[in-house]
């Protein structure tokens, strides 16, 4: 809307459909406002230190409301340095506006006059809160250690409180966020922590220093649980197993690991760096119907074949920014104007690839049904569709007996279910987890429980999880 001043203001009446005019507001363009109104700064600035003449609100295309967001290709060149002069250091803040409030409407035109409340993100301060707590864990200059913060935590130590007493099998060990919520609500369960990664387990070492005689970590990847099972539960029973799948914070956040588009850095994605194959090779090596299969059945890319073409065509790329490039602007530019970055799904895709993450979870999911004796549980957080699908098929396999009969007639072929489904459909973050850590947002956790030798019920007192 441009206006000049003393303009009046129409806007249309939700409630009835007539129009009304509004109080006269003052509307001015930036060079007019210079003495009128003051800069705005510091905590919850709905401004930027943007080029001379360019005013932009949260809600602009040009404002990037989300750090991982898609920007438009329109932005001036300057604006990540007046990203880097923004002073907010407010993860999400809340601004409620009395008198006066400023908000931009369009690129040029400032109105003073309303209230409001707007929910702002800075970009520089993304991993901060008021407090300057880091809740997603992410390594920042000054900081070492493996620091992630576990994903729907309070609904998986309730999934445990009925289990008997033993040994649980952290699948996916990490940052160790999971187990230590377990240790600190459970005094009767011991862990046994599996990972591939050696920076999970050097900082798993303190989480044994804290709870000595509970805890122990095993370097292996999560399809051997049945051999690191029989050589370190000992006498306990495994009574649950717990998979955190996908990737931690700190590999995504640290640019030497290579699995962030956001930073720049070698082409790696490896969890285990012992093994052989790097990203660098799945890009510069594949063929472009491999390339392409890969990004279609890991990531869902639905540009996957493009993508495949502009990356066969740039070849060799060395670099994670390089890639992210090469994929941006293979996407239509429609296209990668929405659903974030344009280039999450390939990255996913690769790194899945790399790891051979969903050739190893089936093996994995049915060794851990195996293991677990009755009234044990086994619990699954899942970010993508692909790992989702894959659990949803092992839970509903052990959960039916591998029944071929038709559905709603009664069994005749003999099968015996192993395990029950606590809930159908799973679980999913809380708005307030989603909002407090963005990289739950696609997490669905779902849990079965192990029946006894005749497809009973072990606990029938037993509670049944979280609450939905």
């Amino acid at each position: 809307m441009r206006a000049t001043s003393n303009s009046l203001i129409k806007l249309r009446n939700r409630t009835n459909g007539r129009h009304f005019k509004q109080p006269i507001y003052q509307i001015a363009r930036p060079q007019d406002t210079k003495n009128q109104y003051p800069r705005i700064s510091g905590p919850g600035s709905l401004i930027r230190s943007l080029s001379a003449g360019t005013m932009e609100g949260p809600y602009s295309a040009r404002f990037p409301s989300s750090s991982i967001g898609e920007k438009s290709r329109r932005a001036p060149a300057g604006r990540r340095a007046a990203d880097e002069r923004s002073t907010c250091r407010m993860k999400t803040t809340v601004v409620h506006c009395q008198n006066p409030c400023t908000r931009w409407l369009n690129r040029g035109s400032l109105v003073t006059g309303f209230t409001c409340e707007i929910r702002h993100r800075s970009p520089l301060s993304r991993s901060l809160t008021p407090t300057g707590h880091n809740p997603e864990g992410i390594h920042m200059a000054g900081e070492s250690g493996f620091r992630h913060q576990p994903v729907m935590v309070t609904e998986i130590t309730q999934l445990f409180v009925a289990v008997p007493t033993g040994a649980i099998v952290d699948a996916t060990l990490g940052g160790g966020g999971h187990s230590r919520a377990i240790l600190e609500a459970h005094p009767q369960i011991r862990i046994i922590g599996v990972d591939q990664d050696d920076d999970a387990l050097l900082a798993a070492s303190a989480l044994i220093s804290t709870f000595p005689g509970r805890m122990v970590a095993v370097r292996a990847r999560f399809d051997r649980l049945g051999e690191v099972a029989a050589q370190y539960a000992g006498s306990d029973p495994v009574v649950g197993v717990l998979f955190d799948l996908g990737v931690s914070s700190p590999q995504l956040d640290w640019a030497d690991r290579g699995f962030s588009y956001r930073n720049d850095g070698p082409l790696d994605m490896r969890m285990d760096r012992t093994a052989t194959r790097t990203a660098a090779d799945v890009v510069n090596d594949y063929e472009v119907g491999e390339l392409a299969a890969v990004l279609r059945t890991n990531g869902d890319e639905r540009f996957a074949g493009r993508i495949a073409r502009a990356i066969v065509a740039a070849r060799p790329i060395h670099t994670t920014s390089e890639l992210a490039s090469v994929v941006r602007e293979a996407i239509p530019a429609p296209a990668r104007r929405r659903g974030g970055h344009p280039a999450k799904r390939t990255f996913q895709a690769i790194r899945i690839e790399v790891n051979s993450e969903l050739d190893v979870l089936p093996t994995a999911l049915d060794q851990a049904l195996d293991l677990v004796v009755p009234g044990g549980r086994i619990a699954a957080l899942s970010y993508h569709s692909g790992e989702d699908r894959i659990v949803k098929d092992r839970f509903r396999q052990a959960e039916t007996g591998g029944c071929t009969c038709p559905v709603g007639l009664p069994c005749a072929c003999g099968a015996t279910p192993t395990v029950r489904l606590l809930k159908r459909g799973g679980w999913t973050p809380s708005i307030d987890e989603r909002q407090q850590n963005p990289r739950s947002e696609s997490a669905r956790l779902r849990a079965a429980e192990r029946l006894g030798g005749g497809g009973e019920v072990a606990s029938p007192s037993a509670i049944e999880g979280p609450k939905a």
